[in-house]
């Protein structure tokens, strides 16, 4: 069990109602709620949380990282921004962050770079220390829900920070969150969320990372007319304002 602190506990309608850790090389998803909160937490440093999601009553809208980025004119994720749908409606918000930077233009880490970072462990040789990849690991979980190969998108990787140089070229800071950094999400319609903790395609670690990541959910206090995420800039407001309209509509 863990604890939050008063930054993320904030914005909870009373205390957390479910907590469990997904551990490292593993995958997992779930139906969320309009109106959720969901605190992930890093527990030993280092981790990477990769994140789909889903309408999960029209799985054809997902997660779409250029227009989360282009829309809020950034290249990472942090307090205060929105996770947007390829239909302009607003997914979750960060509401609040202790990382201050999240990848979501590196996308997703395969079977074939593991093998050459770190070499396949098999379930059979190594059971739970088989060394899973980020793509299969989204494909098992797609599977329970009628997705497949063509519904993949670009993913977040939650807890990585990479930087560009001048001549674009990327890097991975290994460090960048530390053990205990959280990030907590609010969930603005009801999501199909898909995760999984494989590491980041650009982690060049001696071994294969194995970073287990903490999660929290609990319900929201209502969205305040000074929200911090929805007056972020113009396209957030306008992104509510779609979300109104279709929880209206479906209403």
């Amino acid at each position: 069990m863990t604890q939050l602190s008063k930054k993320h506990q904030q914005f909870y309608q009373g205390e957390a109602v479910y907590q469990d850790t997904l551990g490292g090389g593993c995958h997992w998803s779930m139906r969320v709620k309009k109106g959720t909160l969901i605190t992930f937490t890093d527990l030993h440093g280092g981790a990477n949380l990769g994140l789909l999601m889903f309408n999960p009553y029209d799985l054809l809208e997902k997660y779409n990282a250029p227009d989360t980025l282009k829309c809020q004119h950034t290249f990472k994720l942090t307090q205060g921004h929105c996770l947007y749908s390829d239909m302009g409606r607003i997914f979750a918000s960060v509401v609040a962050d202790d990382c201050g930077w999240h990848d979501t233009v590196c996308g997703n880490i395969n079977k074939a770079m593991v093998a050459e970072k770190w070499g396949i462990k098999t379930y059979q040789e190594a059971r739970n220390g088989w060394t899973q990849n980020g793509y299969d690991s989204f494909l098992v979980e797609f599977a329970k829900y009628g997705l497949s190969r063509k519904d993949m998108a670009a993913n977040l990787n939650l807890f990585s920070q990479v930087q560009t140089d001048d001549q674009g070229n990327m890097r991975y800071i290994g460090d960048a969150s530390k053990a205990g950094n959280a990030i907590t999400l609010r969930f603005e319609m009801d999501t199909l969320l898909i995760m999984h903790t494989c590491p980041h395609p650009l982690n060049n670690a001696a071994e294969y990372p194995v970073r287990p990541v903490h999660y929290h959910l609990g319900k929201a206090a209502a969205v305040a007319d000074d929200d911090e995420c929805k007056n972020h800039c113009a396209e957030n407001q306008r992104g509510f304002h779609n979300n109104f309209l279709y929880n209206f509509c479906e209403a």
